[in-house]
């Protein structure tokens, strides 16, 4: 299973917007992207990189919140090709997104918050090192037995 969401973070030069999926078996960041916009491109390409990096059997269980991107045409038409079950929370309960909502807060309480940053391309390059450097490969996660979700993968057998 899957589940996905959008948010977004302060620069000087104006918002950032961060698509994500997650894995909910492992907590990994499978697919990501970030723009200027929050628009249908910013979470097809986090979507595209999921399904290139993971190719997902069919059958998975994709989750996100009830946001009109998820619904486009464009976005289910990838769900269907790949064989996706397609799945929202509830409206105005953000508890059925929690594990999105917890990386989020992860997020911008260990690196954005307290980060002045320049520039879209510094906000980017930090959250970068944040998700492929720091989250998924070092930082330990208690739901994961106290390691990153790619040793939890690597000792276990991704299912």
């Amino acid at each position: 299973m899957w589940v996905g969401d959008v948010t977004f973070i302060a620069t000087r030069e104006g918002w950032l917007y961060l698509a994500v999926l997650l894995d909910l078996y492992s907590r990994k960041v499978v697919g990501w992207a970030m723009g200027r916009q929050q628009n249908r491109p910013l979470v097809i390409d986090a979507l595209t990189m999921a399904i290139e990096h993971r190719r997902p059997k069919p059958g998975l269980i994709h989750h996100t919140d009830q946001g009109i991107l998820y619904a486009t045409s464009a976005y289910r038409a990838i769900l269907t090709a790949q064989h996706m079950i397609p799945s929202m929370s509830r409206k105005g309960d953000c508890y059925d997104n929690a594990v999105a909502e917890s990386f989020f807060s992860n997020l911008k309480n260990e690196l954005t918050w307290h980060h002045d940053f320049r520039s879209r391309d510094e906000a980017r390059a930090a959250i970068f090192d944040y998700i492929e450097v720091f989250y998924n490969r070092q930082r330990s996660h208690q739901s994961l037995d106290y390691v990153s979700p790619v040793r939890y993968e690597e000792q276990r057998v991704v299912p």
